[in-house]
């Protein structure tokens, strides 16, 4: 009797036990990511200049301003780590002084807890580059917005630029680069 008993304990026991270790395993690696992607398409911002107050008729017709354009200060090419990822990063200084980090053309994989990393680390090719990005200096921008497209990432104000050579597309969850761009002027 007591052999009977055990058994009906113990194969609900580990049939939980096993459920729970799947749950945790879909938790972690959320494996339908494989599947999914999202885009993102915002455009370049812009800003018209202030416009200077004429002391003419208001008959008179001048022409608009035209919009002052950002300043790109480094640039870069992604190149894949542990995704296949392509697109280009482009870090520009807008008009009213502010920064932002640009990727054009992105193409990565969807994963868990995507980051976007300015890093002060090389960027180095094959599976050497892709856990260095948090060895040292590094200033998180934020989430990944999209898999896909164009978007862009504010850089907080003060933050020296030359203290970063890099850029990565971080996975916080298993401390991994998906894909990584030097950044050169």
């Amino acid at each position: 009797m007591s052999k009977f008993m055990s058994r009906r304990v113990l194969i609900p026991l580990v049939l939980l036990m096993a459920t729970a270790v799947a749950a945790l395993g879909l938790y972690l690696f959320q494996p339908w990511r494989i599947f999914t992607s999202s885009t993102a398409t915002e455009g370049l911002p812009s800003f018209a200049p202030t416009p200077i107050p004429s002391s003419e008729s208001a008959g008179d017709s001048a022409p608009a301003p035209t919009p002052l354009a950002p300043r790109e200060l480094v640039s870069g090419e992604l190149i894949s780590h542990e995704h296949a990822s392509s697109g280009s990063v482009r870090i520009l200084e807008l008009p009213d002084g502010s920064r932002i980090l640009r990727f054009e053309g992105l193409d990565t994989s969807d994963g868990p807890d995507l980051k976007v990393w300015l890093s002060d680390a090389p960027v180095i090719e094959g599976t050497a580059g892709w856990h260095v990005f948090d060895d040292g200096a590094y200033l998180s921008l934020g989430a990944l917005k999209a898999s896909k497209g164009d978007q862009n990432y504010e850089i907080p104000a003060g933050t020296v630029l030359g203290d970063y050579s890099s850029v990565s597309i971080w996975c916080a969850r298993f401390a991994v680069s998906f894909a990584a761009a030097e950044l050169r002027m």
